[in-house]
């Protein structure tokens, strides 16, 4: 099944800065491109680590010096503080994604990560950032797409279906099926597949079949 790409729906060009971006610079970077992270990069173009607003936001709090005694993320957070230079605001690792994953693995890595952003890596270089709301561009394709899409990926690609036979009816993104195939199986498989089309909200599946070639219980 096709399936769309981290490559399609990322933001592609992000803006970075380089290890030597001062504080003051960052905080301006992020504040003029309403952005909440800014990647920083060597001169190679390889992502070397984040800088975010709670990483700036760290100075507002005024960190009390560490004892000889604290914990690590106590000093680190002194540390914070106290910088002028990304490469010493900045969070490692970078947590990337490859431009050639697909878009539902990106949501997963996102949840399972608890991360607003991933950036984009294609051979080694960064090409881009996807968010969680750069996902939810697929949910603004129109119903005639989608449409499309579930009659070629689904009924004619998989299923070789006979399309004279079948209706499929998309309005806001719900994915309507009538008509008939010839076993139950295949009424089942299109309503799987039918669902992992990009931009499919819902699936009604009204499809019906000539013989039930389910296993009885």
């Amino acid at each position: 099944m096709r399936e769309l790409t981290v490559a399609m729906v990322m933001t592609k060009d992000p803006i970075t800065v380089t290890p030597e971006t001062r504080f003051k610079d960052i905080a301006e970077i992020l504040t003029k491109h309403s952005i909440s992270a800014v990647p920083v990069v060597g001169a190679d173009s390889v992502p070397l680590g984040v800088v975010s607003e709670a990483d700036l936001a760290v100075k507002q709090e005024q960190p009390e010096p560490p004892s000889f005694f604290a914990q690590r993320q106590a000093r680190q957070a002194w540390l914070k503080a106290n910088a002028e230079r990304a490469v010493d605001l900045m969070t490692v690792p970078v947590r990337a994604v490859e431009a050639n994953e697909s878009v539902s693995f990106a949501a997963r890595e996102l949840n399972r990560r608890g991360v607003r952003r991933l950036f984009v890596m294609d051979h080694g270089q960064l090409v881009g950032v996807v968010s969680r709301r750069d996902l939810l561009k697929v949910f603004l394709r129109s119903d005639e797409e989608i449409r499309a899409d579930i009659e070629h990926e689904v009924f004619q690609r998989v299923l070789w279906a006979d399309l004279t036979a079948i209706t499929i009816a998309v309005n806001r993104g719900v994915a309507t099926l009538t008509g008939h195939l010839d076993r139950r199986s295949e009424v089942e498989l299109a309503g799987r597949l039918t669902t992992t089309i990009p931009g499919v909200v819902e699936v009604r599946n009204r499809l019906d079949c000539a013989w039930n070639d389910q296993p009885r219980n």
